[in-house]
Protein backbone atom coordinates (compact mmCIF):
# COMPACT_ATOMS: atom_id res chain seq x y z
CA UNK A 1 0.00 0.00 0.00
CA UNK A 2 1.40 3.15 -0.72
CA UNK A 3 1.52 5.77 1.95
CA UNK A 4 2.09 9.43 1.58
CA UNK A 5 2.34 12.32 4.52
CA UNK A 6 2.41 15.91 4.59
CA UNK A 7 4.50 17.93 7.15
CA UNK A 8 1.75 21.02 7.96
CA UNK A 9 2.07 24.54 8.38
CA UNK A 10 2.40 23.97 11.87
CA UNK A 11 5.60 22.70 11.90
CA UNK A 12 8.66 24.97 12.32
CA UNK A 13 11.35 25.02 9.41
CA UNK A 14 13.58 22.61 11.47
CA UNK A 15 10.93 20.42 12.47
CA UNK A 16 9.93 19.88 8.71
CA UNK A 17 14.07 18.69 7.72
CA UNK A 18 13.99 16.79 11.15
CA UNK A 19 10.37 14.74 10.68
CA UNK A 20 11.79 14.61 6.72
CA UNK A 21 15.01 12.89 7.91
CA UNK A 22 13.08 10.09 9.44
CA UNK A 23 10.29 9.76 6.67
CA UNK A 24 13.34 9.17 4.57
CA UNK A 25 14.65 5.86 6.48
CA UNK A 26 10.85 4.52 5.74
CA UNK A 27 9.10 3.19 2.76
CA UNK A 28 6.98 6.60 2.36
CA UNK A 29 5.98 6.88 -1.19
CA UNK A 30 5.86 10.75 -1.07
CA UNK A 31 6.69 13.61 1.15
CA UNK A 32 4.38 16.52 0.48
CA UNK A 33 5.45 20.19 2.11
CA UNK A 34 2.54 22.54 1.99
CA UNK A 35 2.66 26.20 1.38
CA UNK A 36 0.16 28.85 3.00
CA UNK A 37 1.38 32.18 4.05
CA UNK A 38 4.56 30.84 6.08
CA UNK A 39 7.28 28.88 4.65
CA UNK A 40 8.16 29.32 0.62
CA UNK A 41 7.40 26.21 -0.74
CA UNK A 42 10.32 25.63 -3.65
CA UNK A 43 12.72 26.93 -0.57
CA UNK A 44 11.41 23.72 1.44
CA UNK A 45 11.16 21.46 -1.42
CA UNK A 46 14.88 21.41 -2.30
CA UNK A 47 16.08 21.55 1.76
CA UNK A 48 13.99 18.51 2.06
CA UNK A 49 15.32 16.81 -1.10
CA UNK A 50 18.47 16.89 0.61
CA UNK A 51 17.29 15.11 3.36
CA UNK A 52 15.69 12.54 1.59
CA UNK A 53 16.84 9.75 -0.68
CA UNK A 54 14.42 7.52 -2.24
CA UNK A 55 10.81 9.31 -1.47
CA UNK A 56 8.96 11.66 -4.12
CA UNK A 57 9.02 15.37 -3.15
CA UNK A 58 5.60 16.86 -3.70
CA UNK A 59 4.21 21.03 -3.63
CA UNK A 60 1.10 20.66 -2.06
CA UNK A 61 0.19 23.08 -3.05
CA UNK A 62 1.71 25.81 -5.12
CA UNK A 63 -0.34 28.59 -5.52
CA UNK A 64 -0.74 29.56 -8.96
CA UNK A 65 -1.85 33.25 -8.77
CA UNK A 66 1.26 34.11 -6.26
CA UNK A 67 3.77 33.23 -9.51
CA UNK A 68 3.99 33.70 -13.05
CA UNK A 69 3.89 29.99 -14.95
CA UNK A 70 7.45 30.25 -15.73
CA UNK A 71 8.98 31.22 -12.47
CA UNK A 72 6.89 28.20 -11.30
CA UNK A 73 8.75 25.78 -14.54
CA UNK A 74 11.73 27.31 -13.27
CA UNK A 75 11.25 26.20 -9.62
CA UNK A 76 10.46 22.72 -11.01
CA UNK A 77 13.28 22.00 -12.95
CA UNK A 78 15.62 22.98 -10.19
CA UNK A 79 13.75 21.46 -7.35
CA UNK A 80 13.96 18.53 -9.64
CA UNK A 81 17.53 18.67 -10.56
CA UNK A 82 18.22 18.62 -6.80
CA UNK A 83 16.24 15.58 -6.11
CA UNK A 84 17.54 13.60 -8.94
CA UNK A 85 14.08 13.36 -10.40
CA UNK A 86 11.83 12.91 -7.96
CA UNK A 87 9.81 16.39 -7.45
CA UNK A 88 5.76 15.99 -8.05
CA UNK A 89 4.47 19.64 -8.76
CA UNK A 90 1.02 19.61 -6.75
CA UNK A 91 -0.70 23.29 -8.27
CA UNK A 92 -3.79 24.91 -7.00
CA UNK A 93 -5.56 27.79 -7.09
CA UNK A 94 -5.68 29.09 -3.71
CA UNK A 95 -8.67 31.27 -2.47
CA UNK A 96 -10.26 34.35 -3.21
CA UNK A 97 -9.32 35.59 0.28
CA UNK A 98 -5.88 34.90 0.20
CA UNK A 99 -4.93 35.61 -3.69
CA UNK A 100 -6.64 39.23 -3.36
CA UNK A 101 -5.54 40.23 0.59
CA UNK A 102 -2.39 38.82 1.04
CA UNK A 103 -0.87 38.31 -2.77
CA UNK A 104 -2.67 41.57 -4.23
CA UNK A 105 -4.01 40.38 -7.66
CA UNK A 106 -7.33 39.65 -8.65
CA UNK A 107 -8.98 36.76 -8.06
CA UNK A 108 -10.23 36.10 -11.92
CA UNK A 109 -11.17 33.54 -14.29
CA UNK A 110 -8.92 30.43 -11.99
CA UNK A 111 -9.95 27.27 -14.20
CA UNK A 112 -9.11 29.07 -16.96
CA UNK A 113 -5.45 29.75 -15.82
CA UNK A 114 -4.55 26.46 -14.39
CA UNK A 115 -5.37 25.47 -17.84
CA UNK A 116 -2.91 27.59 -18.95
CA UNK A 117 -0.85 27.07 -15.80
CA UNK A 118 -0.36 23.79 -16.89
CA UNK A 119 0.48 24.20 -20.66
CA UNK A 120 2.89 26.51 -20.40
CA UNK A 121 4.54 24.89 -17.31
CA UNK A 122 4.84 21.54 -19.61
CA UNK A 123 6.02 23.55 -22.54
CA UNK A 124 8.82 25.24 -20.73
CA UNK A 125 9.95 22.16 -19.06
CA UNK A 126 10.29 20.31 -22.84
CA UNK A 127 13.33 22.52 -22.57
CA UNK A 128 12.34 24.02 -26.30
CA UNK A 129 11.68 27.69 -26.89
CA UNK A 130 8.45 28.43 -25.69
CA UNK A 131 5.61 30.77 -27.73
CA UNK A 132 2.90 30.83 -26.14
CA UNK A 133 -0.68 32.77 -27.17
CA UNK A 134 -3.13 32.48 -24.36
CA UNK A 135 -6.04 34.46 -23.08
CA UNK A 136 -4.53 35.41 -19.85
CA UNK A 137 -0.83 34.51 -20.96
CA UNK A 138 1.25 35.17 -24.16
CA UNK A 139 4.84 34.26 -24.21
CA UNK A 140 7.66 34.94 -26.61
CA UNK A 141 10.62 32.87 -26.86
CA UNK A 142 11.10 31.91 -23.17
CA UNK A 143 13.62 29.05 -22.82
CA UNK A 144 15.05 27.54 -20.02
CA UNK A 145 18.87 28.34 -19.70
CA UNK A 146 19.48 25.03 -17.62
CA UNK A 147 18.68 21.40 -18.88
CA UNK A 148 15.84 19.78 -17.27
CA UNK A 149 16.48 16.92 -15.23
CA UNK A 150 13.21 15.48 -16.58
CA UNK A 151 11.30 17.23 -19.37
CA UNK A 152 8.28 15.63 -18.43
CA UNK A 153 7.53 16.44 -14.22
CA UNK A 154 4.04 14.66 -12.97
CA UNK A 155 1.49 17.44 -12.17
CA UNK A 156 -1.10 16.76 -9.80
CA UNK A 157 -4.33 19.37 -9.62
CA UNK A 158 -5.77 20.46 -5.97
CA UNK A 159 -9.74 20.43 -7.02
CA UNK A 160 -12.66 20.86 -5.02
CA UNK A 161 -15.70 21.66 -7.66
CA UNK A 162 -16.62 19.51 -10.12
CA UNK A 163 -15.04 21.94 -13.16
CA UNK A 164 -11.48 21.71 -11.17
CA UNK A 165 -12.57 18.23 -10.61
CA UNK A 166 -12.80 17.53 -14.17
CA UNK A 167 -10.16 19.67 -15.72
CA UNK A 168 -7.38 17.47 -13.33
CA UNK A 169 -8.68 14.39 -15.02
CA UNK A 170 -8.24 16.32 -18.56
CA UNK A 171 -4.47 17.71 -18.15
CA UNK A 172 -3.09 16.66 -15.10
CA UNK A 173 -1.36 13.39 -14.10
CA UNK A 174 -3.34 13.27 -10.81
CA UNK A 175 -5.65 15.15 -8.42
CA UNK A 176 -5.19 16.24 -4.58
CA UNK A 177 -8.26 16.02 -2.57
CA UNK A 178 -8.77 17.74 0.52
CA UNK A 179 -12.30 17.95 3.17
CA UNK A 180 -14.11 15.65 0.87
CA UNK A 181 -16.86 13.85 2.24
CA UNK A 182 -16.32 10.07 2.27
CA UNK A 183 -19.43 9.29 -0.01
CA UNK A 184 -19.12 12.11 -1.95
CA UNK A 185 -15.54 11.12 -2.96
CA UNK A 186 -16.48 7.83 -3.47
CA UNK A 187 -18.82 8.04 -5.77
CA UNK A 188 -16.89 10.73 -7.91
CA UNK A 189 -13.83 8.85 -7.97
CA UNK A 190 -15.67 6.09 -9.31
CA UNK A 191 -17.60 8.22 -11.99
CA UNK A 192 -14.02 10.21 -13.40
CA UNK A 193 -11.85 7.24 -13.40
CA UNK A 194 -14.17 5.43 -15.63
CA UNK A 195 -12.96 8.26 -17.70
CA UNK A 196 -9.10 7.79 -17.78
CA UNK A 197 -7.21 6.65 -15.33
CA UNK A 198 -4.95 9.14 -12.86
CA UNK A 199 -3.50 9.20 -10.04
CA UNK A 200 -5.83 9.60 -7.08
CA UNK A 201 -4.68 11.12 -3.90
CA UNK A 202 -6.54 12.97 -1.08
CA UNK A 203 -4.51 14.59 2.05
CA UNK A 204 -6.66 13.73 5.21
CA UNK A 205 -6.19 15.60 8.62
CA UNK A 206 -4.46 13.10 10.49
CA UNK A 207 -4.09 13.35 14.61
CA UNK A 208 -2.76 10.21 16.66
CA UNK A 209 -2.51 10.08 20.75
CA UNK A 210 -2.97 6.96 22.37
CA UNK A 211 -5.73 9.54 24.71
CA UNK A 212 -8.34 9.09 21.76
CA UNK A 213 -10.33 12.45 23.39
CA UNK A 214 -7.29 14.54 22.91
CA UNK A 215 -6.63 13.55 18.89
CA UNK A 216 -10.35 13.92 18.26
CA UNK A 217 -10.14 17.54 20.17
CA UNK A 218 -7.11 18.18 17.94
CA UNK A 219 -8.69 17.45 14.48
CA UNK A 220 -12.11 18.64 15.70
CA UNK A 221 -10.34 22.10 16.17
CA UNK A 222 -8.83 21.83 12.36
CA UNK A 223 -11.61 21.14 10.31
CA UNK A 224 -13.24 23.93 12.10
CA UNK A 225 -10.72 26.36 11.28
CA UNK A 226 -10.62 25.22 7.55
CA UNK A 227 -14.85 25.95 7.60
CA UNK A 228 -14.49 28.80 9.41
CA UNK A 229 -11.62 30.62 7.33
CA UNK A 230 -12.02 28.65 3.76
CA UNK A 231 -15.48 29.64 1.96
CA UNK A 232 -15.22 27.48 -0.54
CA UNK A 233 -14.67 24.63 1.84
CA UNK A 234 -17.55 25.42 4.11
CA UNK A 235 -20.15 26.07 0.90
CA UNK A 236 -18.56 22.67 -0.72
CA UNK A 237 -19.20 20.75 2.41
CA UNK A 238 -22.80 22.59 2.48
CA UNK A 239 -23.46 21.24 -0.30
CA UNK A 240 -22.41 17.37 0.26
CA UNK A 241 -24.30 16.84 3.74
CA UNK A 242 -22.94 18.91 6.29
CA UNK A 243 -24.96 22.28 6.04
CA UNK A 244 -26.14 22.19 9.51
CA UNK A 245 -22.74 21.70 10.79
CA UNK A 246 -20.89 24.37 8.78
CA UNK A 247 -23.52 27.21 9.32
CA UNK A 248 -23.37 26.45 13.15
CA UNK A 249 -19.61 26.47 13.28
CA UNK A 250 -19.38 29.72 11.04
CA UNK A 251 -21.91 31.61 12.80
CA UNK A 252 -19.98 30.47 16.23
CA UNK A 253 -16.79 31.82 14.57
CA UNK A 254 -18.14 34.76 13.86
CA UNK A 255 -19.05 35.48 17.66
CA UNK A 256 -16.01 33.73 19.66
CA UNK A 257 -13.72 33.04 17.14
CA UNK A 258 -12.09 29.42 17.77
CA UNK A 259 -12.62 29.40 21.38
CA UNK A 260 -15.62 26.79 21.48
CA UNK A 261 -16.42 26.22 17.77
CA UNK A 262 -14.75 23.09 17.21
CA UNK A 263 -17.12 21.51 19.78
CA UNK A 264 -19.94 21.88 16.88
CA UNK A 265 -18.05 19.13 14.47
CA UNK A 266 -19.77 16.55 15.03
CA UNK A 267 -18.72 12.57 15.17
CA UNK A 268 -20.24 11.54 11.60
CA UNK A 269 -18.54 14.87 9.94
CA UNK A 270 -14.81 14.17 11.75
CA UNK A 271 -14.96 10.58 10.95
CA UNK A 272 -15.98 11.48 7.15
CA UNK A 273 -13.14 14.03 6.64
CA UNK A 274 -10.37 12.95 9.11
CA UNK A 275 -7.96 10.18 10.50
CA UNK A 276 -8.27 10.61 14.67
CA UNK A 277 -7.47 8.80 17.30
CA UNK A 278 -5.48 5.96 19.18
CA UNK A 279 -2.94 4.19 16.60
CA UNK A 280 -5.37 1.42 16.30
CA UNK A 281 -8.54 3.72 16.04
CA UNK A 282 -6.49 5.76 13.48
CA UNK A 283 -5.52 2.39 11.41
CA UNK A 284 -9.13 1.46 11.13
CA UNK A 285 -9.75 4.68 9.54
CA UNK A 286 -7.19 5.13 6.82
CA UNK A 287 -8.74 1.82 5.95
CA UNK A 288 -11.99 3.10 5.29
CA UNK A 289 -10.33 6.11 3.38
CA UNK A 290 -8.77 3.64 0.86
CA UNK A 291 -11.94 1.72 0.49
CA UNK A 292 -13.05 5.21 -1.25
CA UNK A 293 -10.96 4.67 -4.18
CA UNK A 294 -8.04 6.69 -3.06
CA UNK A 295 -4.56 5.51 -4.68
CA UNK A 296 -2.39 7.62 -2.20
CA UNK A 297 -3.67 9.01 1.05
CA UNK A 298 -1.88 11.73 1.93
CA UNK A 299 -1.54 11.78 6.28
CA UNK A 300 -1.56 15.48 7.51
CA UNK A 301 0.52 14.90 10.50
CA UNK A 302 -0.89 17.48 12.84
CA UNK A 303 1.26 17.62 15.98
CA UNK A 304 -0.25 16.90 19.52
CA UNK A 305 1.55 18.12 21.97
CA UNK A 306 5.90 17.79 21.83
CA UNK A 307 6.45 17.58 18.12
CA UNK A 308 8.85 14.98 17.43
CA UNK A 309 7.13 13.01 20.43
CA UNK A 310 3.98 12.91 18.34
CA UNK A 311 5.76 12.22 14.98
CA UNK A 312 7.24 9.13 16.39
CA UNK A 313 3.92 7.72 17.05
CA UNK A 314 2.71 9.10 13.65
CA UNK A 315 5.50 7.12 12.06
CA UNK A 316 5.14 4.58 14.22
CA UNK A 317 1.18 3.95 13.59
CA UNK A 318 1.51 4.79 9.38
CA UNK A 319 4.64 4.13 8.01
CA UNK A 320 6.90 1.66 9.98
CA UNK A 321 5.29 -0.97 8.31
Amino acid sequence: MRIACSLGSLLSINEVLQCSEIISKTNTDTLWVPETWGMENFSMLGAVSAKTVKQKIGSSIINIFSRSPSTIAMGAATVDSLSNGRLVLGLGTSSLPIVESFHGYKFEKPLLRMKEYVEIIRLVLSGKQVNYDGEIFKLNNFTLLIKPQRTEIPIYLAAINQKMVDLAWSVADGVIFYLRPLNEMKQTISNMQTKKKIDVTCQIITCVSEDSDEAIERAKKTVAFYISVGGIYREFLAKNGFENETTSIFEEFKKSGFKSNHMLVTDSMLQSLAISGTPDECKKQLTSFMNAGIDLPILQFNPIGDTMDSFKLFKKTFLDE
